[in-house]
């Protein structure tokens, strides 16, 4: 796959004036949400409990980082952004931040988050969020993205290591239930991202990124999402049966991943003249889904965490109480 930095370093819009508005969509606010949400649920279940301006002082610093990763992907991608339509608006190839103000402040936000969540949690967390920083935009970003279609299943890693960032703060060690909503978002990210691809090929193939739906075509990426959405159950259900799970979590998982599995089903089923034709609805729907799909599963977790769902887990002795 070329580089195709040198092909349009000619055509780069004037920067104008940047303002706050614009520094924070280089965050990437609607990532940044999702990473702060499962933070805090690796925080909240874990079994040590942290005050909560200790939870609070973590989730602020843990959300740096990832807006950290956000600038930095967008600084190094601004080629690319400019070509998609999904893209072009963002405050680089928009020309409203420059791209040395991207940098800048993403090193900036990387080395503040990283020093003060070792300061406010503990080293192995902050190392982890050092790392997590250093995959997206190294690994992912800089690497695997232009050079291999499986970019979103290796690259999926970033992603998945804030729930265990959170389980660090709280009991300053990795646990079975850490790696377990890891592999969770790890599973869940590729038939996220591949249904997307489906609807936005055009862009990935105009930007000349090595998506699954470019390199191998929309038919072997229609049988991956339903191939990853099948690995995927045994893991989402599995976990119901740890300590961060319980009868209403399993009740919850159950059903989104039913949904889940007929969705990819549905997908696999059809024909690419009828998926145009409908302007890719079902996959539209199946990508909105996965987004409940990933957060109704978080938010049982946390239900777990409360004392009358402890109570309920003892009635039924699976769980223990």
């Amino acid at each position: 796959m070329t580089d195709i930095r040198a092909d349009i370093a000619s055509d780069e819009p004037e920067t104008g004036e940047a303002g706050f508005g614009d520094f924070v969509q280089l965050l990437k606010p609607r990532v940044m949400s999702l990473v702060v949400f499962t933070a805090l649920v690796g925080v909240l279940v874990a079994p040590v409990r942290l005050h909560p301006v200790e939870v609070l002082a973590a989730i602020i610093f843990i959300a740096l980082g990832a807006g950290a990763s956000g600038a930095l992907n967008m600084w190094w991608d601004a080629d690319i952004d400019r070509l998609m339509k999904r893209t072009a608006k963002r405050p680089i190839p928009a020309g409203t931040v420059a791209p040395g103000e991207a940098l800048g402040l993403g090193l900036s936000l990387s080395g503040l988050s990283v020093i003060m969540l070792g300061l406010a949690a503990n080293w192995l967390a902050a190392g982890l969020l050092a790392f997590t920083v250093f995959f997206y935009a190294v690994v992912y970003t800089m690497w695997l993205k232009r050079s291999t279609p499986q970019n979103i299943v290796i690259g999926g890693a970033a992603g998945a290591f804030p729930p265990m960032i959170g389980w660090v703060v709280a009991t300053g060690h990795i646990g079975v239930e850490a790696v377990l909503m890891f592999a969770l978002i790890f599973m869940w990210t590729p038939p996220h991202f591949w249904s997307l691809a489906l609807f936005m090929n055009s862009d990935y193939s105009k930007a000349r990124v090595p998506m699954l739906t470019v390199t191998h075509g929309r038919a072997v990426t229609r049988a991956n999402i339903l191939g990853y959405t099948l690995a995927l159950v045994p893991v989402a259900l599995g976990t119901g049966f740890t300590a961060i799970g319980g009868p209403i979590y399993l009740a919850v998982a159950i059903a989104l991943n039913a949904v889940f599995v007929l969705g990819a089903w549905r997908i696999w089923c059809r024909h690419e003249a009828e998926a145009e034709a409908d302007g890719y609805r079902t996959e539209k729907r199946f990508f909105t889904f996965s987004l409940a799909y990933l957060f109704g599963h978080f938010a049982a977790f946390l239900v777990e965490a409360t004392p009358w769902a402890a109570m309920l887990r003892g009635q039924f002795g699976l769980w223990g109480a």
